[in-house]
C-alpha cells in the first residue's frame, strides 16, 4: 500500500464492507430459505471486492501522491458512495 487510510477514509472503507456483508447476509438467507444455495453467493462478492473495493484502495493509495491533496480523496469518496447505494438498491430488490 503507498500510504495509509485516514479516519474518515476507513470509515467509509467499513461501510462499504459492512454493506456489502449484510447483502451477503441477507442473499444468505434467502437462497437457504428458498433450498437452492450456490457457490456463485461467494464468488459473487468475492468478484465484487476485485471490482469495488480494491479500485477504492488504489485510490486511497494514490492520494498520497495527489499535489492538490483533494482530487483523488472526492474520486474516493463518490466511489464508495456509489458501492454503498449499489448494494442498498441490491438489498431492496432481494426483500
Amino acid at each position: 500500500m503507498f500510504g495509509t487510510l485516514t479516519h474518515w477514509m476507513e470509515v467509509a472503507m467499513w461501510v462499504v464492507m459492512g454493506s456489502m456483508a449484510l447483502d451477503m447476509v441477507i442473499g444468505l438467507f434467502k437462497s437457504m430459505s428458498g433450498g437452492k444455495l450456490s457457490l456463485e453467493l461467494v464468488l459473487g462478492y468475492l468478484k465484487d471486492m476485485v471490482y469495488y473495493v480494491l479500485p477504492l484502495y488504489m485510490l486511497a493509495g494514490l492520494s498520497a501522491m495527489d499535489n492538490t491533496g483533494w482530487i483523488l480523496l472526492v474520486g474516493y469518496y463518490l466511489g464508495a458512495l456509489a458501492v454503498v447505494v449499489k448494494y442498498l438498491m441490491d438489498m431492496k430488490a432481494k426483500l
